[in-house]
């Protein structure tokens, strides 16, 4: 007889109901958290991820897939990443407005060029004077993983409804398109510390970094991104014409031509991100995929599905028992001291610097902005793992730079990127919440200094305590006898005859018309003031009764003055 058993619990099966739990409830509770507490999936992602990895109930743990070894484990952690990285940076590419990088480019480079040196040095200079073990070549190579923003976690952070009300579009469209590309382009930043590391020769090194990474790894990557972005957009064209393609067919592309791109650039040892920005951006060159496709919501569907996944791996995969090392020179209290050092120097002081010759960063604001809204995540965990990968790994007790190297850059890069992920993360919803305590404040402020029992409506109105305050619209040209803009009109019209003019009959019958109208018209205003009553000082115009107050409007008698008499405001109408 075969036995029945209901329950198989094991750990991949666990797995999937926790992460399909997140998710489900993410969405169902998606719009208070993201549009209304302005707190990104990143953020909530990641704490998920380190509840259920293995230093909270240890229901998912990268580290141990496969066989459990380290080298299966960065193998793991860098094809995942590989693959999220390169579909984030297609998706920017792609959404980017049409020509984009040719009419801003000027933007890019600086941020490019001297912004991210600016940053490389720092870190370098941070993790050198705090860490001991490391030299400066090591520190240099660490502070390369550091360098890049993270396209996920800007698009996590610079996206949604808050930015897209308070961060004028000009900003989160430069912040995007560096995202995209500063992945690729810090390559050269690692490579040039690690060739300087592992050969011993400087010649040989230098040579490699020129030849082997910026000829073959990032040129030849941004080509042939290009030359795929170009092609598919044309031969999409061509079936849109042929009523080949259809609607669903579309959207499928941000995977499938990500997907494709880091395939052939991996096959051929090229950098890989460069190349699927590259190929997004050439994609996507005059508008016309986003126009197939802006009605469509299966971008946004991947972007959430692929966040979360990343996140959650991200916060299973955090080493956090190598944060306190003292073979590695590695304790809590210096990596806090890194951490805050490099998230205050990093960017600020460069975009504060330099922002005047930023075409897009227009406004003081927009440079602290642009400085400090610079996260590290997925795409510091990519090239640190790539990075420990290229390196000897110690088989015990690090014995040399190297290995001391190859040891310690996953831990601190790890911390770092914990750090980003909770400040960038969080920054919005406290930012949010700084402004909604101050505006109450200010109005119980505003509430607590009315000390009468007078209506409330008397405190949006100017208070009148004495007789003479009493404002009252008087006509006073007329009083001094002066002419009305009606009368200096139609005396106006009456000027302009020339003196050529007024010789001929026509123009006299004219005068004559005018002038007889002109009687006409005052004739009538007598009549109209001879038909009116005087006012007398009884007549009510109106009567309404405010709190205890009752209050009375008439005219005002001959000779009277306004007067406030007893609780009734008498004024003149």
């Amino acid at each position: 007889m075969v036995s029945f058993h209901p329950f198989e619990v094991t750990i991949p099966h666990i797995t999937y109901a926790a992460l399909g739990a997140f998710v489900v409830l993410f969405g169902m509770f998606s719009l208070l958290i993201r549009e209304k507490l302005y707190i990104g999936e990143a953020c909530l992602a990641f704490i998920f991820g380190i509840a259920v990895g293995p230093y909270g109930v240890n229901i998912f743990d990268p580290r141990s897939w496969g066989d459990g070894s380290v080298e299966t484990s960065n193998t793991i952690t860098l094809e995942f990443s590989r693959v999220v990285l390169a579909i984030g940076v297609f998706a920017i590419g792609v959404e980017l407005p049409k020509a984009y990088m040719k009419r801003h480019w000027k933007s890019i480079f600086f941020l490019i060029v001297p912004c991210m040196t600016w940053g490389w040095f720092v870190c370098a200079g941070i993790i050198y004077a705090l860490v001991p073990g490391l030299n400066f070549l090591s520190s240099l190579a660490v502070a390369a993983c550091l360098t890049p923003t993270d396209p996920i976690l800007a698009a996590a952070v610079v996206g949604g409804k808050y930015a897209d009300k308070h961060v004028p579009a000009h900003l989160r469209h430069l912040l995007a398109a560096e995202s995209g590309c500063n992945d690729g382009a810090a390559f050269p930043f690692l490579y040039i510390a690690l060739y300087l590391i592992i050969d011993k020769s400087t010649g040989n090194a230098i040579a490699n970094w020129f030849l082997l990474l910026w000829l073959y790894q990032v040129i030849l990557g941004v080509v042939i991104g290009g030359v795929l972005g170009w092609s598919f957009r044309h031969l999409m064209k061509f079936c849109e014409r042929k009523e080949l393609i259809d609607r669903q067919s579309y959207v499928a592309q941000y995977v499938s031509l990500a997907m494709l791109t880091i395939g052939i650039c991996t096959l051929v040892g090229s950098d890989d991100l460069l190349a699927a920005f590259s190929c997004g951006t050439a994609f996507a060159w005059d508008g016309f995929f986003n126009k197939q496709t802006e009605e469509t919501v299966f971008s946004s569907v991947v972007d959430l599905l692929f966040n979360v996944a990343a996140f959650v791996f991200v916060g299973a995969w955090m080493p956090f028992h190598d944060f306190h090392s003292p073979e590695l020179s590695l304790s809590v209290w210096r990596l806090v001291v890194i951490g805050i050092l490099i998230l205050l120097l990093r960017r600020l002081p460069i975009m504060i610097a330099l922002y005047k010759w930023i075409p897009d960063v227009k406004t003081f604001r927009e440079a602290v902005f642009s400085g400090h809204f610079g996260p590290m995540g997925i795409g510091a965990v990519f090239i640190s793992t790539l990075a420990a990968e290229q390196l000897t790994r110690p088989k015990g007790a690090p014995q040399n730079q190297e290995e001391l190297l190859q040891a310690s850059i996953q831990p601190i890069v790890a911390f770092i990127v914990l750090c980003s992920i909770m400040v960038h993360g969080l920054s919005i919803p406290f930012f949010s919440l700084g402004r909604r305590v101050h505006t109450v404040s200010r109005t119980w402020s505003r509430r607590d200094t009315l000390n009468s029992s007078a209506p409330e409506w008397t405190t949006h109105t100017r208070r009148v305590s004495r007789p003479e305050d009493v404002v009252i619209n008087r006509d006073s040209a007329m009083e001094r006898g002066e002419l009305t803009p009606d009368e200096k009109l139609l005396s106006g019209r009456d000027s302009v005859v020339t003196a050529a003019e007024s010789g001929s009959p026509r123009n006299k019958e004219k005068e004559i018309s005018s002038t007889d109208t002109r009687e006409e018209d005052i004739t009538d205003g007598q009549e109209t003031l001879r038909g009116e009553n005087p006012p007398n000082g009884t007549e009510v115009l109106a009567e309404w009764k405010e709190g205890p107050h009752r209050i009375v409007e008439r005219r005002a008698g001959p000779g009277e003055e306004v007067s406030l008499l007893y609780g009734c405001v008498w004024s003149i109408y």
